[in-house]
């Protein structure tokens, strides 16, 4: 499966319109115009045909995720001023 068929399966199976799928890429930090989501939606037979590249459709599901998630926060800080870090149990169990 081709990356633009990936892309247009989760389209229709999302039921993304075209205005969201340019707002999910802004919000992985990646500008697409019109015309170039367009031709990725397009056959490989038409002549405005545009390949999806890994980084397309990385930037696209990197997008997805914050657009239904929200943006990822900031770990707290403790008291110290270190960044706490999730700890498995292990590393709990050692102190």
């Amino acid at each position: 499966m081709t990356n633009n068929e990936v892309i247009k399966k989760l389209r229709i199976a999302l039921d993304l319109k075209e205005v969201d799928i340019i707002e999910i890429f802004k919000l992985a930090g990646y500008e697409i115009k019109k015309a170039e989501l367009s031709g990725i939606f397009r056959k490989r037979e038409n002549k405005h045909f545009k390949e999806c590249s890994d980084m397309v459709l990385n930037h696209f599901l990197n997008g997805y995720i914050i657009y239904k998630r929200g943006p990822k926060e900031p770990a707290p800080e403790s008291e110290s001023g270190e960044v706490n870090v999730e700890k498995t149990p292990t590393e709990i169990k050692e102190k």
